[in-house]
């Protein structure tokens, strides 16, 4: 096969030594299977992306650390610069993350170095040797849903533990092995204290592997550990290996809107108020 040209500084620099075949190819990514020293790992090279797709990034993207002020400028301000380094800094994400969630003993591919906007990581497959298939793509006994739904969310809070939230989770971002499910794909991964859409990607995550698993095991469709996990992280007592129950005591109350209008109403002329003292003062002096 013809090298891809985003491989060719790692085979110059013999970070790898031969290129096998294409794993797969999306939007963000093109994933290969290469050899390195003996070992057969996946590389995963980035796509340079069109301006139009930093707008659906910006919801994951809140709360993110960048390094350097002079590259949150740039990135703040839209520049040519600054879209490059935030192109670098999305490419990062995951690459920082795998590290951290390989360390936290989360199910994910071992990572074996970031090279030249190439992430290496390792090759995850099933029992006979071959590319593990995504969730999607094999049919579950109702005992092998429940096993992977309970892996899974485990593996789900381990990362919140962390600060984490996957953002994208759906049975096309796990693989199947004879161990049982690993997580992929995370350059979209979201920072659960710094990001005012944490609780809803984090529900959105975990309903979407409840409502797949669901189908081959129906008892998992009445469980709620997305709200629970969440309760325990807003009041810092969640921890890795915390037994969830998949009960969750939903508010019934109704929101008061009356009391909600007359606060702003009354916050509205406190604020009028004081332009108004400012401007008189202003006239005297």
């Amino acid at each position: 096969m013809k090298t891809p040209k985003g491989l060719h500084p790692l085979l110059e620099d013999g970070v790898i030594d031969e290129v096998l075949y294409p794993l797969k190819s999306g939007k963000e990514a093109s994933v290969y299977v290469v050899r390195s020293g003996g070992e057969t790992l996946c590389a995963k090279v980035y796509k340079d992306m069109a301006q139009r797709s930093f707008q659906a990034r910006v919801p994951y993207q809140e709360g993110r650390k960048v390094r350097g002020s002079r590259r949150q400028r740039a990135i703040g301000k839209g520049s040519r610069f600054g879209r490059k380094e935030e192109e670098a800094a999305w490419k990062r994400t995951e690459v920082d993350a795998l590290y951290r969630l390989a360390e936290a003993g989360v199910h994910v591919p071992r990572p074996h170095g970031y090279f030249e906007g190439v992430l290496l990581m390792a090759l995850v497959v099933d029992a006979a040797g071959h590319s593990a298939p995504r969730l999607s793509e094999v049919e579950l006994s109702p005992e092998q849903a429940c096993y992977f739904y309970t892996v899974l969310i485990r593996d789900v809070v381990r990362m919140l533990c962390l600060g984490l939230i996957h953002g994208d989770l759906s049975a096309y971002n796990v693989l199947v092995t004879q161990e049982g499910p690993v997580l992929i794909d995370f350059p979209q991964v979201v920072n659960a204290s710094g990001n005012n859409n944490a609780r809803s990607m984090l529900l959105r995550d975990v309903h979407k592997l409840r409502d797949y698993l669901g189908r081959f095991a129906p008892e998992l469709l009445a469980v709620h550990h997305g709200e629970e996990m969440w309760a325990l992280f807003a009041t810092g007592t969640l921890q890795p290996d915390v037994k969830l129950t998949g009960t969750f005591v939903f508010d019934q109350h109704s929101a008061d809107v009356q009391t909600v209008r007359h606060s702003i109403e009354d916050a509205r002329r406190e604020m009028l108020a004081r332009q108004q003292g400012r401007k008189e003062a202003a006239e005297r002096d």
